[in-house]
């Protein structure tokens, strides 16, 4: 099993102030992290570091075997934030056309969707039971219905890491459970390695391997099962 993610001794700061200090950890291949902690504790912090968003005052973070500084590869990450912003709610996309957006980066001049790109699309949108809602627009659907049309759109890269920053917030528990069963299918079964943040440590556990609890230090780094909270 090869590693997806190493950050070492990683520490930021926001001016004079500690965002984070000495964080340290390594995520597997097929992995699924649950990443937690208070609010302000430098959880999407870490994760915008991740993603070369945000410097590193000292330490390192290596993706896929490349330090972030140097890492050009973004097609094999894909992100959901917390607030579905990225799509202008008012933008008069189809489902389809937002799903397709997930290919762009992987596109050289001209970036043209084939009939291929097209069929790929489908495949992905029936797996997450949203090819029905194919033609209709991003900003028809309901807070679930968007949260799986953002999630094809992050998949259909074929990405090897995932990561989310609180999906499940706005959603009602029917939708909730849903999209997690979605989500467990692509780390089970298709390998594909899960970094989440989430408040609910408790709920985590049915489908987290490894928890790490932050509060701008490490506090909690092994199996959920085995966390108690502070």
């Amino acid at each position: 099993m090869g590693d997806i993610l190493k950050f070492s001794e990683v520490t930021i700061q926001y001016g004079q102030t500690t965002a984070l200090a000495g964080i340290s950890g390594t995520v597997h291949q097929g992995e699924f992290l649950a990443l937690a902690g208070p609010n302000g504790a430098g959880k999407s912090t870490l994760v915008r570091a991740i993603l070369g968003l945000v410097p590193i005052k000292s330490g390192e973070i290596v993706i896929l075997d490349q330090p972030v500084r140097h890492f050009n590869q973004w097609h094999k990450i894909g992100y959901l934030p917390q607030k579905l912003s990225t799509i202008n709610p008012l933008f008069p996309a189809s489902v389809e056309e937002v799903v397709l957006l997930g290919l762009l980066s992987s596109k050289k001049t001209p970036k043209i969707f084939t009939e291929k790109d097209k069929q790929k699309a489908n495949a992905i949108m029936k797996q997450l039971d949203i090819l029905p809602l194919k033609n209709k627009l991003f900003s028809e659907l309901s807070g679930g219905q968007q949260q799986k049309a953002v999630l094809a759109r992050a998949v259909i890269s074929e990405p090897q890491l995932l990561i989310f920053d609180e999906p499940s917030t706005a959603l009602d528990p029917e939708s909730r459970d849903a999209f997690f069963y979605h989500i467990n299918h692509l780390n089970k079964e298709k390998n594909i390695t899960i970094i989440l943040i989430t408040h609910d440590t408790e709920y985590i556990k049915k489908y987290a391997d490894t928890l790490m609890y932050l509060d701008k230090t490490l506090l909690y780094y092994g199996p959920p099962s085995g966390f108690i909270y502070p």
